[in-house]
């Protein structure tokens, strides 16, 4: 049993929905980023994305975006990025997903990529732009290297998409709620909690629901007929409010205690 498939049982017997947290590496510099991602796990963080900072990250919001742009200019790389996962990896069990583009991905070397983030500590993938007629490359050496594929599905997917996606992917199912980027907004869309109960019965991989989670009542809620809620831009936009300050990772840990307490 993968660490990921082990966090969503270990979920499941206690009565708890899982809480997915984002962060983009090396953001706002390396050594701090690796404090933030240990606060994040110690506030409670049941999963950990790690974004690969990407110059042109496509499906992402502002926050995102500059926060892309800070770990470029601080020197962070898709190297240093794993690096920084084999350093969280020293002190935390928690499982971590990296989160990403192609680009960076097929630069580095499809196999040697999944290789080194294995070794990293890494247990999965996610690479946003990737579709899956067009993973022929990437999948298997994903698998050959023993972590999952999180696939993704968004609100234009159909059943014949879904099922598609369920088929080639493993850890969990990463719905997207909107048509649209990353970015902490004040609602839900209308009709998500239907939405994620009718791909829940496509699929026995756990559902974790994501953009525009920015609260802790909206977590609760995108949870409520899902496994999970991702929480990316609301926590990165902690880290862009108290950058390398040493009450950056407390502030950090603190709401994402305030986020999972509403999971429990």
């Amino acid at each position: 049993m993968s660490r990921i498939d082990g966090t969503f049982a270990s979920l499941e017997e206690r009565g708890e929905k899982g809480l997915v947290v984002y962060l983009t590496a090396g953001d706002p510099d390396g050594r701090t980023s690796l404090s933030y991602l240990r606060a994040a796990a110690d506030g409670g963080a049941d999963l950990l994305e790690v974004g690969i900072p990407f110059s042109d990250p496509m499906a992402d919001g502002p926050t995102i975006q500059a926060a892309a742009r800070r770990a470029l200019n601080a020197g962070m790389t898709t190297g240093g990025a794993l690096s920084l996962i084999s350093g969280f990896r020293r002190t935390h069990p928690t499982p971590v997903v990296v989160f990403g583009y192609y680009n960076p991905f097929f630069r580095y070397g499809a196999r040697r990529f999944c290789r080194d983030a294995r070794d990293a500590g890494a247990d999965g993938i996610l690479v946003v732009d990737l579709p899956c007629e067009e993973s022929q490359e990437m999948l298997p050496e994903i698998r050959r290297a023993g972590l999952d594929w999180v696939p993704l599905v968004s609100p234009t997917s159909g059943p014949g998409r879904i099922r598609r996606a369920v088929a080639l992917g493993s850890g969990f199912l990463y719905l997207i709620s909107v048509t649209g980027i990353t970015g902490t907004r004040r609602s839900l869309p209308p009709g998500i909690a239907a939405w994620a109960r009718s791909v829940k019965e496509r699929t026995s991989l756990p559902v974790a629901v994501g953009f525009g989670i920015s609260t802790p009542g909206m977590a609760r809620a995108a949870a409520r007929t899902a496994d999970a809620a991702v929480v990316g831009s609301a926590c990165v936009k902690v880290v862009e409010t108290h950058g390398s300050s040493r009450t950056g990772p407390d502030a950090l840990r603190r709401f994402v205690r305030s986020l999972k307490k509403e999971l429990r």
